[in-house]
């Protein structure tokens, strides 16, 4: 299923896995030892945007590898929200510090990573379908495939 897949697009896109996988186990460790309510600290549309990161981390996660660009397009979506919510969290209601500063930052970075991975995926989830039909080769994305085949059949 990956083999097919180039490493420009295989690298970024198992990073990207990790990386939502390793926020879901964050938003789950927060809820187990946060207490009750979770994210007491926060607003409640903040409470319930980080909490529902426990579902919608591992969902992306799960999508991606599944190569599904659905998938892709929610990390993009989750990790650019994520950014804009821990900066709220960090600047806004709390006093923030130098940790979480570096944090927010951080994941302002893997959201522009996110979207630029996002961007590439019509071009690797339909090269996968259209390698199985034998029109397409490595890195083509579905408009080079229908060129090369409306070539081939004279069209």
């Amino acid at each position: 299923m990956w083999r097919d897949v180039p490493r420009r697009i295989r690298v970024p896109v198992f990073v990207l896995v990790a990386v939502m996988l390793y926020g879901g186990v964050v938003h789950v460790v927060q809820l187990a030892t946060g207490g009750w309510p979770p994210y007491g600290w926060a607003p409640g549309w903040l409470a319930a945007y980080f909490t529902a990161l426990t579902v919608l981390d591992p969902l992306a996660a799960g999508l991606v590898l599944a190569r599904r660009a659905s998938g892709l397009y929610l990390a993009a979506f989750v990790l650019v929200t994520d950014a804009a919510a821990n900066a709220h969290a960090t600047y806004v209601v709390t006093d923030g510090g130098i940790v979480p500063r570096i944090a927010q930052g951080v994941i302002s970075v893997l959201a522009v990573g996110s979207v630029i991975v996002a961007w590439r995926a019509p071009t690797w989830v339909a090269g996968k379908a259209s390698r199985r039909a034998g029109t397409a080769s490595p890195g083509r994305g579905p408009r080079e495939c229908d060129r090369t085949t409306r070539s081939r059949s004279g069209s």
